[in-house]
């Protein structure tokens, strides 16, 4: 190397200072490095290659390029933004708008949604409803993000806990092993009023769990709160080898009305640190914050600074503090935190154990994943509920394991409903696929996975095409006559989810339903839908 360094070292600093001074510092450097190849090459020629030197040139020209090719094929890293909301609702029916509490109106546009909601009305005529249809707060937020080209992928409801899921469209075929549960903490495990639901999932192969809580109440039961949430952690398990339970997925949010409260401090000095915005007085007698000191557990959860006014306990209508006879002091019971898995240690041991905690070791070098908090905060404008909402926005900063999804499918020629239809598939990857996978038409701006207007099961109709493409029917029967702008999607039933999704098609208007006048009353959804906006 000594040789090889005599060799270029002078030249290599040839005209440095002038490109310094002539262009950028990066440009300079580039230029500098492409002078002095230029000149190694020259050098190359005139090597005897039986010469020791030539053996060290070959051997640190092997070593750059290996360098470099480890760069360029490093996969990139992606961000995705993550928009949370938890709120105990208090019953109340839901509010007209929500564009503010979503960030609407915001230039940057969440990848996902995660809403989690407390105290939603359970009565038992309205329960009994919600169960067979969606309860009008599920409506509320679906009705409005399903327009911005969001969709429900996942919810799960106990009693009044509420926890929702949207995604933006292009990400569904890669948010996978989608699987929801609860656990009921209230009266001593009896009763679902209190307790935890949650939706675990991969997202482009990172393993994530969203943990939405409402834990038992009142000032002196801070321990029963860290027991409820302990219990929740070690009872709940998914079908899922990979993170069976809460802890073992990579990154874990927790969330919901978790009741934990201001202790100590009088009612006139908590009242006056939020008047003077100097909450950081009030942070040492936070319960959550003192409870962490001594609990393993919520040790390796994170928490942005409470820098918002404490979110409870508020007059109905008003964002004046508790006015009643009780005058329940003002407390942060309303938070969102977050945990990534801690990175596996490795052991000289070889038993299963290991085995797995290597595989997780080699998956976070080579597929990284980083949260960062960009904004907490509460949402002072709705008073419906004696809560406010708290909002967390996060970036998630990871490697995608997936590129590509796992099956392709395109509508082949004209769609309409004078004819029978054809749709062309092909799975790209392998898969658990399934007598029981079907591909649905839906209407662009669908809501959900059962938003579809009709159906066909893959495998029923299966025709083979060729070694690749594969082909089903769809009934002209089922094909809206007014046609509309559509996309074909492929859920795979083991899998939990859509696994493809078509780029959007028109469905063509029925030429015998134009020419015979045969617009019937009967007309599906997306009839209906297309010939309002005709209007």
């Amino acid at each position: 190397m000594d040789e090889i360094s005599g060799l270029l070292g002078t030249m290599g600093r040839v005209r440095s200072d002038t490109l310094s001074s002539d262009a950028t510092q990066s440009t300079a450097s580039k230029l500098a490095l492409r002078h002095r190849l230029n000149q190694l090459m020259t050098c190359v020629d005139d090597l005897d290659p039986k010469t020791e030197l030539h053996q060290k040139m070959v051997k640190t020209l092997d070593s750059a390029f290996l360098s470099c090719a480890k760069r360029v094929n490093k996969p990139k890293k992606d961000n995705f933004r993550l928009h949370m909301v938890t709120w105990n609702v208090a019953t109340a029916d839901p509010t007209d708008d929500v564009a503010s509490l979503l960030h609407l109106n915001s230039p940057k546009t969440p990848d996902l949604y995660v809403i989690g909601l407390q105290e939603v009305y359970s009565g038992p005529v309205r329960f009994v409803s919600d169960m067979m249809f969606d309860d009008p707060w599920s409506q509320l937020f679906t009705s409005t993000l399903a327009p911005l080209n969001y969709i429900k992928v996942s919810s799960i409801r106990m009693q009044g806990l509420l926890l929702l899921f949207f995604s933006k469209l292009e990400h569904v075929p890669f948010i996978r092993d989608i699987q929801a549960t609860y656990t009921r903490t209230g009266i001593f495990g009896y009763w679902g009023n209190k307790g935890g639901v949650s939706v675990r999932l991969s997202f482009y192969g990172h393993m994530l769990c969203f943990l939405n809580c409402h834990l038992a109440a009142h000032m002196k039961y801070a321990n029963e709160r860290v027991d409820e949430f302990e219990h929740i952690m070690d009872t709940q398990t998914f079908d899922c080898k990979k993170a069976p339970r809460i802890i073992d997925h990579r990154l874990v949010f927790w969330f919901g009305d978790l009741n934990f409260r201001i202790q100590d401090h009088g009612m006139h000095f908590v009242r006056s640190c939020i008047n003077n915005q100097t909450y950081n007085l009030l942070w040492s007698h936070d319960q959550l914050i003192m409870m962490k000191k001594k609990e393993k557990l919520l040790q390796e959860f994170e928490e942005g600074p409470l820098d918002f006014q404490p979110t409870y306990k508020f007059d109905l209508n008003s964002d004046t503090y508790d006015s009643s006879g009780k005058k329940r002091k003002p407390a942060w019971t309303d938070r969102i935190l977050w945990r990534v898995r801690p990175k596996s240690q490795p052991n000289d041991e070889q038993d299963e154990n290991d085995v797995k905690e290597k595989k997780q070791l080699k998956e976070e070098e080579e597929y990284p994943l980083k949260v960062r908090q960009d904004l907490y905060t509460s949402n002072m404008e709705f008073s419906i509920s004696d809560h406010k909402p708290v909002i967390g926005i996060f970036t998630l900063e990871l490697t995608k394991m997936h590129q590509t999804p796992l099956v392709s499918l395109h509508a082949e020629g004209d769609w309409s409903a004078d004819i029978d239809s054809i749709v062309l598939y092909n799975p790209l990857q392998p898969f658990p696929s399934s007598t029981w996978d079907w591909i649905g038409l839906y209407k662009v701006g669908f809501s959900s996975v059962s938003d579809y207007i009709t159906y066909t099961w893959v495998k029923d109709d299966e025709v083979t095409f060729n070694d690749e493409m594969m082909q089903v029917f769809m009934g002209k029967e089922e094909i809206p006559v007014r046609g509309g702008e559509c996309v074909l999607c492929y859920y795979s039933s083991n899998l939990r989810c859509i696994i493809g999704i078509s780029e959007p098609f028109k469905v063509q208007e029925s030429k015998v339903a134009v020419a015979e006048g045969l617009f019937p009353e009967r007309i599906n959804g997306l009839d209906r839908i297309a010939r309002s906006e005709d209007f």
